[in-house]
Formats: structure tokens, C-alpha cells, sequence
């Protein structure tokens, strides 16, 4: 008898595919976009989240076209635009008008267009490790898009991810290269930010004469010692966006959910609930 991956979990209809989406807890929606390292799910993304937040709000965390257990359409052109249009389906099937949105790297800029464009669709926005403003590209941001099959490499993506070395063990290094290497992950992965990868971070990132218009309650948090997004982006973000309130984590890298899953969970938790 074999035992489900926990990374699979309800399949939503989205548009021409379905959509793999983690479904807890009831009340106010709030929906959890992940980042785009490779192997990545929605569950490995935010394991450490989904519980806590769960207590107290209903809480969506879909894989994104191309990532994880959803469907992978053959010839699909991935684009920021695909990815909003996902979110869109994913609302209009579960007859959600509007919900929060918590969006981490890759996500957070995913999260911050969605609210540029459907404005009247969300309700508040957390931008953690945010992408969404444009910036040269980090050798952080290039080895997790130029990431190429093996333990070693993983490991070494790991150690760039996380401040706190004693996260990175061979256990979870293992677990997240064979992640990488189930069937059609790493073929999807490699034809999402190919080089050069500075025109796919561009694409991704909005017009800041745009984000100066975002109105929405905006909570914004960063680790100090990032290597993959700069901390100037949030400095950024935070500039631009007038309701924001911007929380910088020291002795953090790019895992703010999974280096300080505790003080993480409690800050939106409460910033949602206020």
C-alpha cells in the first residue's frame, strides 16, 4: 500500500487545466502564492504556514502552472499573465470575489500584478521576499534558475536560500533534489526563466508608476541577508506602496516562513486578522 505525497491535494479546475490547491480551514480566503525554486509545491512552500494560518482563516495554496502537481498543458506559454489568469479561474471556481494574498519571491510579484490589475479582487497583500520591481540580476536569483539536476547542486541552492546553515542537512537536501526530479518537474522548470534571465525577472516586475497606485494594505517582509532578492527591493516596494508597513527579519536569508516560521505565522496572521 502506498501512502499519498502530501504535497497533492484537491484538483480545481482553472481555465484548459486543473489546478493542485491545498484547501484549509474556513472564513476570510486568503491565498498563498509560492516561490519558483525548483521541485517547489505550494506544500513545500508553506507547510510550516498552512496549519497555523489555517486556525484562524481559509487558506489556498495552489501550485502555479508549471510548478508541482499541476497540470502541465502541452505548449503552454508561461507568462505573468498566464499565472494571473490562473489565480482569476482558481476564484471565479470557488465563487471567491475577492481574497488576501500572501506571495513569496516569484509570488510576491505574481500577487502585487494580480492586485495592480483586479484591484477590486484582493483585499490585502503580504509580499515576502517580493520580486516586483526589477533589479540586475543576484548569483543567488542565477544558480536557483540555472539550477541543473544533483545533490551537490541543491545543496548549494539551500545554503543560498537560508541564512542558518543548520536548516540545510543532507536529509532535506536529498528530499528537495528528489523533488526536483520527479517526472516532468525539471523539463517544466527548465522552460520557465531560461537565459539570459534577466528579460523573465523584467516580465515579472511591474511598472512602479503602477505599484505607486496600489492602494491596498500592504505588509512587506524581507530577510537582511537575503541572496536571492536583494533587501532594496522591499525598501523599494515599501517606498512605493503608501499603505505598507515593511518588517526586515536580521539572521535571515531568502526561508523568512521557514527560518522564523513562529514570528512569520504570527505577523500575518495578525496583520490579516486586523
Amino acid at each position: 500500500m502506498t501512502t499519498q505525497s502530501p504535497e497533492i491535494a484537491r484538483s480545481i479546475r482553472t481555465g484548459s487545466f486543473n489546478t493542485n490547491c491545498h484547501d484549509l480551514g474556513e472564513g476570510k480566503p486568503v491565498v498563498l502564492i509560492h516561490g519558483s525554486g525548483p521541485g517547489v509545491t505550494g506544500w513545500a512552500n508553506w507547510r510550516l504556514v498552512m496549519p497555523d494560518l489555517a486556525k484562524r482563516v481559509r487558506v489556498l495554496a495552489p501550485d502555479m502552472v508549471g510548478f508541482g502537481y499541476t497540470d502541465r498543458p502541452e505548449g503552454f506559454a508561461y507568462s505573468r499573465a498566464a499565472w494571473i489568469r490562473q489565480l482569476v479561474d482558481l476564484m471565479d471556481e470557488l465563487g471567491l470575489p475577492q481574497v488576501d494574498i500572501v506571495g513569496n519571491s516569484f509570488g510576491g510579484a505574481i500577487a502585487l500584478a494580480m492586485a495592480i490589475q483586479y484591484p477590486d479582487r484582493v483585499g490585502r497583500l503580504v509580499l515576502m521576499g517580493s520580486a516586483g520591481l526589477t533589479f540586475p540580476v543576484t548569483d543567488g536569483l542565477a544558480a536557483v534558475w540555472g539550477y541543473e539536476p544533483s545533490f551537490e547542486a541543491m545543496k548549494g541552492l539551500l545554503d543560498i536560500f537560508a541564512y542558518d546553515r543548520r536548516l540545510v542537512t543532507d536529509e532535506l537536501a536529498e528530499l528537495r533534489y528528489q523533488a526536483s526530479i520527479r517526472p516532468g518537474f525539471q523539463e517544466s522548470f527548465a522552460a520557465l526563466f531560461p537565459k539570459p534571465h534577466q528579460r523573465w525577472l523584467d516580465a515579472l516586475g511591474s511598472d512602479p508608476a503602477e505599484i505607486a497606485k496600489v492602494q491596498h494594505h500592504t505588509l512587506i517582509i524581507h530577510g537582511r541577508d537575503d541572496k536571492v532578492v536583494p533587501l532594496d527591493v522591499s525598501l523599494g516596494l515599501h517606498r512605493l506602496i503608501e499603505r505598507s508597513e515593511l518588517h526586515v527579519f536580521g539572521q535571515c536569508g531568502h526561508w523568512a516562513q521557514i527560518e522564523h516560521a513562529a514570528r512569520f505565522n504570527k505577523l500575518v496572521a495578525d496583520f490579516i486578522a486586523d
